[in-house]
This record gives structure tokens, C-alpha cells and sequence, in this order.
């Protein structure tokens, strides 16, 4: 269900069932001359259109600014939009905040720019990590009070945590690709790997005659076929299966 589209009711009744709450989140960045500067979001929308086909879940407008960098091609005629971290993280703080205080309890923000160094953290996802954690924790002091988690109430935390029940999992993110899937799909910028997964998910958004093999990073695109980006579907959906039901 669209966030954007949904009635109060709606909203209610999401709160009360603990629908996951999804940001599709990514950049504007160059790929190439034959691919659109959004794949690396579109990618995540649409997936997460198909998500949406299966289960209950609330799907937030997709967040396309976040930091591109010029590290590809540079920005002139090109296309790059690059949106630093401090303004990024205070944006994030900003939306989580106001999807806490609205009563959502799984949240999920999911970024496909970068993500073969999730583990560690690139611009984009550190600045929403970084301010879904303080968000949290400035959340739970402002609705439970300086010491709430050293109080009585909390003695059972760590047995909670067993069934999922820790505040610290109200906002969590993913990679579309984990580092088992990178094993066994091309994972690359604007070469095999990514314009399959457009072939199969918005051929509107490739455009083969156009292909540029001038550029390292997107010769190997003219092997690129429907097939193989739709094998790649299939192993994202069921890793996003699993994040979402955690």
C-alpha cells in the first residue's frame, strides 16, 4: 500500500498489525549511455512493488537524493546529483522520527547504490544508520524517561530479544544484494549484472543500442539479457522475504 494513498484508517490499521514500513532509498547517477540515471532506486521500487504483491506493506515515496559522489563520471551533461551526509542524516532523522511519533514499529529502508560495502557503510547508508540509531535511542528518552532501559520493566530485555521484541529493530536497513547473493549474480555498475535487472524490471530504462563499451564498467552490458536479470529477481525477493519478516 502506498503511503501516500492511504486514509487514516488505513494507517491505523497498519500500526496495529505491524506492517513493515518500506523506504526505497537510493541516487541519481550516471550508468552509462544506454541506462537511466535512477536504476540504482528504480531497482528497489520495483522489486518492492512486487514484494507488495505477496504481503502487507506500506511503501514510502522513494527517496532518490542521496550521496552519488563523482567517483563514475563527473556531473556536466552527465546527470549525477550528489547530496552530502549531514544533510542526509538529518533527513532521515527527520522522517524517522515523524514515522515513530505516526506509531510504526518496523521500519525498513533498503538501498541497492554501493551496498557490496554494506557491511561497512558508504555515505548514503551510514547517514540513515547513523540517524535511525539516534533517533531511537532520543525517542525512548523522550516517551520512557532518562534510565529506561536500566529500569524494572526492562528486566526481561534480553529474553525479549529472542522474539524480536527490541526497540532497536523498529528501523533497520538492507542491501538489495546481500554478500551470499554477489556470489551468484553479476554484481557491478551499469554493466551485465544491473542491466538485467532492468531488462527485467524496466526495460523502459535501458536503452542497448546506446551502449558505450569506450567505458570499462559497461562492456560487459551487451550480455545482458532478461533472463538473467529475472534470476536476479528471484534471489532478491527471497532475501527481502527474510528481512522484512525478521
Amino acid at each position: 500500500m502506498r503511503y501516500e494513498m492511504m486514509l487514516p484508517y488505513q494507517v491505523r490499521r497498519a500500526i496495529d498489525e505491524n506492517w513493515p514500513v518500506v523506504l526505497p532509498l537510493g541516487v541519481l547517477e550516471y550508468h552509462g549511455e544506454h541506462m537511466a540515471l535512477g536504476m540504482d532506486t528504480l531497482v528497489v521500487v520495483k522489486v518492492v512493488e512486487l514484494l507488495e504483491r505477496e504481503t502487507n506493506i506500506v511503501i514510502l515515496p522513494p527517496f532518490y537524493y542521496g550521496a552519488a559522489s563523482y567517483a563514475v563520471e563527473p556531473p556536466e551533461g552527465n546527470g549525477s546529483i550528489q547530496v552530502g551526509q549531514n544533510a542526509l542524516a538529518a533527513f532521515g532523522a527527520d522522517l524517522f522520527r515523524s514515522l515513530l511519533r505516526v506509531g510504526f514499529r518496523n521500519i525498513h529502508f533498503i538501498i541497492h547504490h554501493q551496498s557490496e560495502n554494506f557491511a561497512v557503510g558508504m555515505p548514503t547508508d551510514l547517514s540513515f544508520k547513523s540517524a535511525a540509531r539516534q533517533v531511537i535511542f532520543q525517542y525512548l528518552e523522550e516517551t520512557r524517561g532518562e534510565g529506561w532501559w536500566g529500569s524494572t520493566a526492562m528486566a526481561d530485555y534480553y529474553q525479549k530479544q529472542a522474539y524480536g521484541d527490541d526497540p532497536f529493530n523498529w528501523i533497520k536497513g538492507h542491501p538489495l544484494f546481500d554478500a551470499e547473493m554477489v556470489k551468484s549474480y553479476p554484481f557491478d555498475h551499469a554493466g551485465m549484472g544491473e542491466t538485467s535487472l532492468m531488462l527485467a524490471l524496466c526495460p523502459e530504462a535501458v536503452d542497448i543500442d546506446r551502449l558505450d563499451q569506450g567505458r570499462w564498467y559497461t562492456r560487459t552490458a551487451a550480455q545482458a539479457s532478461r533472463e538473467l536479470g529475472q534470476r536476479g529477481v528471484e534471489l532478491i525477493l527471497s532475501h527481502l522475504r527474510g528481512c522484512i519478516a525478521e
